[in-house]
């Protein structure tokens, strides 16, 4: 993913988020709505988290150093994770706990109407986040689904976003069936319990986007796909004849290490070999362009063996 790709789904969804904020507090004021207020929670956690994603860019462009030495990358993963923490915390706890205090304890709800209106708004402001990081996904998930792409993805903007402006609209659903059965019913405690559905669904996304973040955090080597295209190119089949075992980890979301033992064809010299390095090295750097930094040791097959 290019920063400037994800970096327009995370503006769209701190923009949207932003106004649909607002006027969920000012609607959760008027009516309120329980279940209101937690979905305005929810968006104010929802607009930090992409302050943070688009700090944890800035970070990582950062030039490498003596003390990191193979860059600041990893930031965008490490506050990506701090994003999941944010949502469970801020967004999560809130909600079940506001949930269960208006279950226990009702109150009705003034002027539910506006509720209903701004909930309405929200849901089409969010949708508009929502299918701007979808546009922004698809020329990087191909031919994979949706779930394996949050799955495998090695950058985490993208993924962060669109699970999160999916509990977002799937908790404005909730918010607005909650808010419709207690004007029909007139028993606030519809309001309660879809509250308390807000909070186990936001506890859900955040606990996939803690093990997903925590996952790229400590290190993802090459997907299936990858290995298999650097392994292909490392050898020519005349210099370099197999590959003894290879090793790869992402760095950062665009930048990937791969270390490898290439077994080398037996007589050759010095300055074949290095010729045959540094060729191996340009053909998996076209195939795989994340393969930034490559480290190859030659060797014999006989003596790995």
């Amino acid at each position: 993913m290019s920063a400037g790709g994800g970096k327009k789904a995370i503006i769209a969804a701190l923009t949207a988020n932003a106004g649909i904020a607002v006027a969920k507090f000012i609607g959760a004021a008027i009516t309120g709505s329980a279940s209101m207020l937690a979905e305005a929670v929810h968006s104010v956690a929802d607009t930090s988290n992409q302050g943070l994603l688009l700090f944890g860019q800035r970070a990582a462009a950062k030039d490498a150093d003596e003390l990191h030495q193979f860059g600041y990358g990893r930031n965008r993963y490490f506050y990506s994770f701090v994003v999941a923490l944010v949502l469970f915390t801020l967004g999560s706890v809130y909600a079940i706990y506001e949930g269960i205090h208006k279950i226990q304890h009702p109150e009705e709800l003034s002027q539910p109407i506006v509720a209903i209106v701004i909930l309405g708004i929200a849901i089409g402001l969010e949708t508009y986040s929502f299918m701007t990081a979808v546009r922004e996904s698809r020329p990087l998930k191909g031919d994979a689904s949706w779930w394996r792409f949050i799955r495998t993805s090695r950058s985490p903007e993208l993924p962060v976003v669109l699970l999160e402006d999916t509990g977002a609209l799937i908790g404005l659903i909730l918010a607005f069936g909650a808010v419709g059965l207690t004007m029909i019913t007139d028993d606030p405690v519809y309001d309660g319990i879809g509250t308390l559905c807000i909070g186990v669904l936001l506890g859900i996304i955040a606990v996939v986007l803690i093990i997903e973040m925590k996952s790229l955090l400590i290190g993802e080597g090459a997907t299936p796909e990858q290995d298999r295209a650097i392994r292909d190119n490392l050898i020519d089949g005349e210099k370099i004849t197999s590959v003894i075992h290879l090793k790869s980890e992402y760095i950062g979301p665009e930048e990937m290490l791969v270390a490898a033992k290439v077994a080398i064809a037996p007589g050759l010299g010095i300055s074949d070999v290095a010729d045959a390095i540094d060729a191996a090295e340009t053909r998996v750097r076209t195939a795989v362009p994340f393969a930034r930094l490559i480290y190859l040791e030659p060797d014999l097959y006989r003596q790995a063996k």
